[in-house]
């Protein structure tokens, strides 16, 4: 079994940029007159920072164990996928410049309509990840390329890696 959360260090920049987005909105909207369309548009802003905000705390507060059967992530959206029901999985790069250097990975396990999305701050991705890969591989489940090719940047060889699907990990 492994446990994994979010550390505070992690989530800290998504907390700030909710600040910074939310404090300057909240305080225009309550100390200026503004009209209808002004009022619209910073009060749509502030709705936006606020998810933001909200699922920030809701992903720092979620936790994630793993056992030989199953992954469970607790919280307030919490689900529970056993390994043998795992029917997708998708390992995405989001990168935040143009040169691709700088980003984020994100796995995403699905069994039914059931989902678990991890990014890689959390500790223990890469150990996550290979835990997805090896139960892909049990379940003969195909990988999308992008996947697939996300697997090997991270140096996870998978069985299902050259089974490689543009459906997105439908098992065939």
């Amino acid at each position: 079994m492994s446990q994994h959360a979010y550390p505070g260090s992690a989530m800290l920049g998504d907390y700030l940029r909710t600040a910074a987005g939310l404090v300057p909105t909240a305080a225009i909207l309550a100390l200026a007159p503004l009209g209808a369309i002004g009022a619209a548009v910073l009060g749509a802003l502030a709705a936006l920072f606020s998810v933001f905000g909200v699922r920030t705390a809701l992903r720092h507060s979620s936790r994630v164990e793993t056992t030989d059967i199953a992954i469970a992530a607790s919280g307030p959206l919490g689900a529970t996928i056993r390994w043998s029901e795992l029917d997708r999985v998708r390992l995405a790069y989001y990168s935040t410049r143009r040169d691709r250097r700088d980003g984020w990975m994100q796995l995403e396990l699905r069994a039914g309509w059931r989902a678990i999305r991890l990014d890689s701050r959390i500790e223990g991705f890469h150990e996550l990840v290979a835990r997805a890969a090896t139960a892909a591989a049990a379940r003969g489940l195909a990988l999308s390329p992008a996947t697939a090719a996300n697997f090997e940047a991270l140096g996870i060889h998978s069985p299902a890696s050259h089974a490689a699907d543009p459906t997105g990990g439908v098992r065939r």
